[in-house]
Order: structure tokens, then sequence, then C-alpha cells
């Protein structure tokens, strides 16, 4: 028998008892829906992760004040201000394995062009802020060292703010009003979109440190000290991060005198470490996700092999009779087992097509991200092939073992 008269036979077995064979497909149809679905979900949020990552910048620690306590109440991080220019400095220049260290702070404040206004973040920050967090300009240039160190009141916007004030204008060499101080525009930041706590980035104004200390704050006494809120940390490639990570904090013990035992009055996060842990987790869940819709696909070979069972079964006197007249054993074996096969890819396809409208489901009413490949449909697909085949091949096999004589004779 030809594999084409085989898969005609199988196709009229399957469509004389239609309730039957929809309802022993239902399982793989449920497993591989499940499947796909799983992954989609599981791969969108590894996605979303890489973003983050790449919005964040490659290699980036992120160094803060540490908390302060008073009259025995810890006050939590970033209460203690003792970081300063100088130490972002020396953090560049004392360990080679550090690229850039960008001292950073901000406020908020609002923005003025003609007759619109928006209230953004003010940051201020040197050129080595760009590099430390992969961030490129889409238009305008860079602060120059005058800039940056008689307090010009300059400044980049973000790809929001230009939006709002400016709408299709070109903002470069535009003024606007910060604070109430004029300030001109002379580069446009890239789009970097939201971080990993759902901020628009784009939502910004960054001014030189020197502006923001003597002009919009007016030169308190932090400003006086060079007080900065942050320090920004790009680790060269290849690098080892955890040890960087260690050589920042005994720098800066040194620089702060701090006894052996004594709490820093700074913190180190690893933040490209974190990520990588959540789009790890993300990673694990997925592949959890997969196996439990994996045994649905598993559950539903073992339906086929039963029905496959009962099918050999009722047609015990068919196979005798195509015995008699020529049939080999193999014959038999390549009939019921395309019948399996061609089960269980028929659900197989039948799944596909619910496991996407259920992806499309999660992501229009779950509002989550999500992420259907190829690679995943075949995946699914394929495994649904194998079931059929392992599945099977047994009661095939059973129904080619059967004497001819014996076959016809069975009631």
């Amino acid at each position: 028998m030809s594999t084409l008269a085989a898969l005609r036979s199988a196709l009229r077995a399957l469509g004389t008892n239609a309730l039957r064979s929809v309802l022993t497909m239902l399982g793989i149809i449920i497993g591989v829906a499940a499947v796909i679905t799983m992954i989609a979900v599981g791969q969108g949020a590894t996605d979303r992760v890489q973003e983050q990552m790449k919005g964040l910048g490659s290699n980036i620690m992120l160094v803060i004040p540490g908390g302060v306590s008073q009259a025995g109440v810890r006050l939590g991080a970033q209460t203690r201000q003792r970081l300063t220019e100088e130490d972002a400095s020396a953090i560049a220049l004392e360990i080679p394995a550090v690229q850039v260290a960008a001292p950073t702070s901000r406020t908020s404040g609002q923005l003025v062009y003609g007759n619109a206004n928006w209230g953004t973040t003010i940051i201020g920050v040197s050129n080595d802020y760009l590099e430390a967090r992969d961030w490129p300009l889409s238009s305008g240039r860079l602060f120059d060292g005058a800039e940056l160190a008689g307090s010009a009141k300059v400044a980049w916007i973000g790809a929001t703010v230009a939006r709002e004030l400016f709408g299709e204008q070109d903002p470069v060499e535009q003024m606007i009003r910060v604070r109430n101080i004029p300030m001109t525009v002379i580069g446009v930041l890239a789009s970097k979109g939201q971080n990993s706590m759902g901020q628009d980035q784009d939502d910004t104004i960054m001014v030189p440190l020197s502006t923001l200390r003597n002009r919009v704050w007016g030169g308190d006494a932090a400003s006086r000290l060079k007080r900065v809120g942050s320090i920004s940390v790009k680790v060269r490639d290849g690098q080892d991060m955890k040890a960087v990570e260690e050589s920042i904090q005994d720098l800066l013990r040194q620089r702060f005198k701090v006894v052996p035992g004594g709490e820093d009055p700074f913190m180190v996060r690893n933040l490209t470490e974190m990520l990588q842990a959540q789009e790890e987790s993300s990673r694990v869940m997925t592949l959890l996700l997969a196996a439990v819709a994996g045994i649905s696909l598993l559950i539903g070979g073992i339906g086929i092999m039963n029905i496959m069972l009962v099918s050999v079964t009722e047609r015990t006197r068919e196979i005798g009779l195509r015995m008699a007249v020529g049939a080999r054993g193999r014959d038999i074996l390549a009939q019921f087992l395309i019948e399996a096969v061609t089960l269980s890819l028929i659900g197989g396809a039948i799944g596909v097509a619910l496991g996407a409208a259920a992806t499309w489901g999660v992501a229009a009413f779950a509002g989550w991200q999500v992420s259907m490949s190829p690679g995943s449909i075949v995946l699914a697909v394929g495994f649904s092939g194998f079931v059929g085949v392992f599945f099977g091949f047994y009661p095939a096999r059973r129904a080619s073992k059967l004497l001819p004589i014996q076959a016809l004779r069975y009631e």
C-alpha cells in the first residue's frame, strides 16, 4: 500500500467516527495550544527584560548614598548625602576596569517654551553619563569643557519633552525656561523608552552638573561641597563585575575612612546583574510553563494509544481480510501508524490556531508583552507528531502481528 493510499484510508477511518476522533484529538489540541501560549508569554517576558537591559546600558553599576540613623531610626538609602564628584573621578582613575564613572544629581521642575509648558525631571550630568548609559544624542552636540565648568545655560532634552514642548519643530538651538531660567537646547536624546519600573526615561532634561548646582539649586551648601545623588559606573567589556564591585567598595571605604566592621555610607548596586537574574528567572519560568503544557500532549498521546487499540480491535476482521489478499505486516503497520500520526497532526494544526488566538487574547486583554516565534510552532507541532508516532506504534505493531486466519475468525 502506498503512503498516499494509507493516508486516504486513515482519513476515511477517522471520518467514519468523527466525534470519537475529535474527542481523541482534544488532548493534543489543548497541549499544543498551551505550549504555544506559554512559550509566547515567557518569551515576551524575557524580551521585555532584554529591552530594559538595553535601555539601562551594558555592564553598569550604580553607586548611591547609604542610609543614616537618627535616634535609632534608620531612614533608608540615599539619606546620607556624602558622595561627591571627586569620588566619581577617583573611581574612574584608580580602578582600571572602570570605563567611565559619571556623577549625577536630579530634581524636578517646570519647563516653558512659548505657550507650552511641561513638568519633568531635571538631571545634572557630564558627557560621561551618555557613555555610561549607552545613550546617544539623536541630534545636536555634547557639552564642551567651558560649559561643564562654567554653569552654562545649555541643556539636552528627552524625546518626550521634545514632543510635548515643540511638537514637530526642531528643538535644537531653541530657548526654553527651566524654573524660569533661560536655557538653550543644544541636543535631543535618542529615545530610551520605559525603565524596569515603568517610568518614561525620555521624560527628562539634562544640564551640566555645575548648572544644576549653581543656577537651578542656587549654590546651596551641598552644591559648594559638590555633592551628587549617584554615580553611574560603566565597566569595560570582559571584566568581572563582582570583582569591580568589590574594588569600588574598597576604594570608597578608604575615602570615607570607614572603620573595619563599620556601616558603609554608600551602596553599590549591580543593575546588570539584577536584570540578568530577572531574565534567567523568566527563562526558567518559560521552561516550567512549557513542561506543564507538555503534559497535556502526553495525556493526548495516551488517548491516541487508547483509541487506536480500540480501532485495531474493531477492525480485526478487516486486517485479516487485507492480509488474506496479500497485505504484508509492514503495510498494516504503516496504515495504522499513519492513522495515528494524522490524528495527532490534525490536532496539532488546530492547536496552533487556538494557541495563536489565546496569545493574541493575552496580549490584548491582559496587556502582557508576548512573542510567538515560528520556532515554538514548529516545536509544538513536531512534538505532537512525535507523540503520534510514539503512542501509535504499539497499536500499529499489534495489528501487524495478527495472524490472518485468527483475524478472519474474530467476532
